[in-house]
């Protein structure tokens, strides 16, 4: 973190650099260049501060998913006695009244 800090200062101060020796030397290409390497600067800036945030929101999804897992997952936990239940679906279809057509 602080090496991209240190890098976005280094390309502000040479493009002030560029700049500077543009106006004294009627250089429009010095300007150019000094601006482009400021929108560089800029740029590396806002990438820096965008991806600290999305590594922040990282960080909070997978303490959530830890705690999470610290419950059994419903769809695993549930046994079924596959006995019982067609025992049940017998004894329904037993006792049910039949359909008079």
């Amino acid at each position: 973190m602080i090496l991209i800090i240190i890098l976005v200062i280094g390309l502000a101060a040479w493009s002030l650099r560029l700049m500077q020796q543009a106006l004294q030397e009627q250089e429009f290409s010095l300007m150019l260049a000094g601006t482009l390497v400021a929108m560089a600067a800029a740029a590396m800036l806002g990438v820096y501060f965008l991806m600290g945030n999305y590594v922040v929101y990282l960080q909070e999804m997978g303490q959530q998913s830890a705690s999470l897992s610290e419950y059994p997952d419903p769809m695993t936990s549930v046994s079924v006695n596959w006995n019982e239940y067609e025992d049940a679906i017998d004894r329904a279809m037993l006792t049910a009244s039949p359909v008079v057509h």
